[in-house]
């Protein structure tokens, strides 16, 4: 455990560290550019006490607050429509505050829907197989965070927490058919939304024939290539980078990934995707030693979390993804983000620190509810 521990914590700070040089790197050149470091590092002073909080507390406390956390995640995503609230920015609705200073709600409702399905799958693990405790109950749960998300409208979230939550449900023990109808449903509500969304439809055609959108809707995405490829192995030096000039359009945001290629090389990507792989390692191994059902679904849920809006972003700055506008966790330029993400790092220290002693069984182990995945001393 402990190798696991150290493994993500070097992994987390490393990724964290590069961004902010990277941060640095990329707004040199313009005029916000010492306003954006200095904001992000204090964000991530905040995060690093959240972080260090999540650590220290005992993450079964979050039974006894999961339906709380859940339902002040519903009213600050009803806040992002509130008149002097909610702050709008390119035809969305997803931001509250003002100025600088503005957070967006959709980054901790992600985190408080592991926190109430891990709670649900803990509560129920036993009648996770019907369908009324397996879909019904869970898709309610599910669908009030998500509508509110999608009307935002951000359907990239969206997706990634729909995905993150049909996977919990899965490994907490709903019938494969059942996921399959959901999953069936779910789509076919999504396509039809993009069908009737001419900016989302207009992205994946640009994604399918961006030669066709040069310029418009598929230049983020060449520009992301064309720095990429000029970076080469070892990049062109950090600072002289020519995607950041105008280039490549808010490269501080989700597109920094394309910035790191160009700047720093191939080896450094490599680098950041292999420490991507290793958090999800080190992830899995945490949940499958934890020492009860809650803490196995809360630590797989974020390394899910983590992972795949990691795996998405990449997927996207290299053009195997349409674009969805999710930043890169511990790198990209936003303080909602890195928070929810140091958070989701504490957790799962947490759920690490707590877990039992090789070689012992403890009281938490021996209950009903005990990880089915933990092992067990003979």
């Amino acid at each position: 455990m402990k190798v696991a521990v150290t493994t993500l914590a070097f992994c987390a700070a490393a990724l964290l560290a590069l961004g902010l040089v990277m941060l640095y790197s990329s707004t040199m050149t313009t005029s916000a550019g010492a306003h954006d470091l200095m904001m992000q590092l204090v964000w991530c002073a905040l995060g690093f006490v959240l972080c260090v909080t999540a650590t220290a507390l005992n993450y079964q406390l979050l039974k006894k607050f999961a339906w709380l956390a859940y339902s002040f995640a519903l009213i600050l995503l009803t806040l992002v429509f509130a008149p002097l609230i909610g702050h709008a920015s390119h035809g969305a609705h997803r931001w509250i505050g003002r100025g600088h200073f503005t957070l967006q709600p959709s980054e901790f409702a992600k985190l408080a829907l592991i926190i109430i399905l891990a709670w649900y799958g803990d509560r129920n693990q036993r009648q996770m197989h019907t369908w009324k405790r397996g879909i019904l109950i869970p898709m309610a749960i599910m669908g009030l965070a998500l509508g509110l998300i999608f009307i935002e409208p951000d359907r990239g979230q969206t997706i990634l927490i729909a995905a993150v939550s049909v996977a919990m449900l899965l490994i907490a023990g709903v019938r494969w058919r059942f996921i399959l109808i959901l999953v069936f449903f779910s789509a076919a509500g999504v396509a039809f939304s993009l069908l009737h969304d001419s900016m989302r439809k207009g992205r994946i055609s640009a994604w399918l024939h961006p030669e066709a959108h040069a310029g418009g809707a598929a230049l983020q995405a060449q520009q992301a290539m064309i720095g990429l490829g000029s970076g080469g192995w070892c990049g062109v030096g950090l600072g002289n980078g020519l995607q950041k000039n105008g280039y490549l359009p808010e490269i501080q945001t989700d597109f920094i990934f394309a910035n790191i290629g160009e700047e720093l090389g191939l080896i450094a990507t490599l680098f950041v995707v292999v420490s991507f792989v290793l958090i999800a390692i080190c992830g899995i191994y945490i949940a499958m030693r934890a020492r009860d059902t809650f803490g196995f679904l809360l630590a797989s849920g974020i390394t899910f979390l983590i992972s795949l809006q990691a795996a998405i972003n990449i997927g996207v700055v290299t053009s195997a993804l349409p674009n969805k506008g999710l930043p890169l966790p511990f790198i990209s330029y936003g303080g909602s983000n890195l928070l929810a993400m140091l958070v989701c790092i504490g957790l799962l220290f947490s759920v690490a620190r707590h877990a039992p002693m090789r070689g012992k069984i403890s009281k938490a182990v021996t209950e009903a509810d005990e990880n089915p995945f933990v092992a067990k001393a003979t």
